[in-house]
């Protein structure tokens, strides 16, 4: 997906790129190949992939959810910025915490925002387990999502404590994954959240299977979850 093509699908879903937008773009992927030289932030650094695989799915998100409004939006484990970044881009109004457990990734992420001259944008450094029982963040967000982090499963209990009561959880997944969801059922229902949506479509060009689940928050999470770092992925609440 050459940038040309990249505008165009968006435009098809109804999303105009400016040119400051199109150049945060490009620059976005200037600065991910740099760094990528010195540190291990993705393994696709080919021009077209990243905007069909990085950019443009992240995106998708908002194709189906309204990202529309002033939404606070919780990224867990992100990365290089994905979704949240490209999300930001294309919806400056939302504001954006990422949490990661590697300051490296921090550092790059820091140094990005700055260039893209990005306001309202958080970056914190910590595990998501104890980031979940920071009061300074918990059930604080109205949007919080996480991209091929892990199993449904253990991401429901790194992601629903961070979610305010009556806001979502969208949990963005590569192919269909109905037996994770299947695996998710009692998670889901002691962290407080229940699935409110369900949407699957194909990348363009590659027609690779994409499946995002959305989770509305209920109730309040018990203040025991998520557990110490480590034990949501060693036993999840299965």
């Amino acid at each position: 997906m050459n940038e040309e093509q990249f505008k165009q699908a968006l435009h098809e879903k109804g999303i105009t790129l400016s040119d400051v937008q199109i150049e945060q773009f490009k620059k976005y992927y200037e600065l991910l190949v740099e760094w990528n030289e010195k540190m291990n932030l993705t393994a696709i650094t080919d021009e077209p992939s990243v905007y069909l695989k990085h950019f443009f799915d992240s995106i998708s998100a908002s194709f189906y959810e309204d990202f529309e409004g002033h939404f606070s939006v919780c990224d867990v484990g992100a990365g290089a910025g994905f979704p949240s970044i490209p999300l930001k881009i294309c919806f400056p109004n939302i504001s954006v915490t990422i949490v990661d457990s590697l300051n490296k990734r921090i550092q790059f992420l820091t140094n990005l925002s700055k260039e893209l001259n990005l306001s309202n944008v958080q970056f914190v450094h910590a595990r998501a387990e104890e980031f979940g029982q920071n009061s300074e963040y918990r059930e604080k967000y109205d949007i919080v999502t996480a991209r091929a982090v892990a199993r449904l499963s253990v991401l429901s209990e790194l992601c629903i404590p961070l979610v305010k009561v009556g806001g979502r959880f969208i949990a963005m997944k590569a192919a269909s994954a109905s037996d994770e969801l299947k695996d998710a059922k009692k998670a889901l229902d002691v962290l407080g959240a229940e699935k409110s949506a369900e949407y699957s479509f194909l990348l363009p060009i590659e027609n690779s299977e994409r499946t995002l689940y959305v989770f509305s928050k209920t109730k309040s999470t018990p203040k025991r979850y998520p557990r110490k770092p480590g034990i949501p992925n060693k036993t999840p609440i299965i």
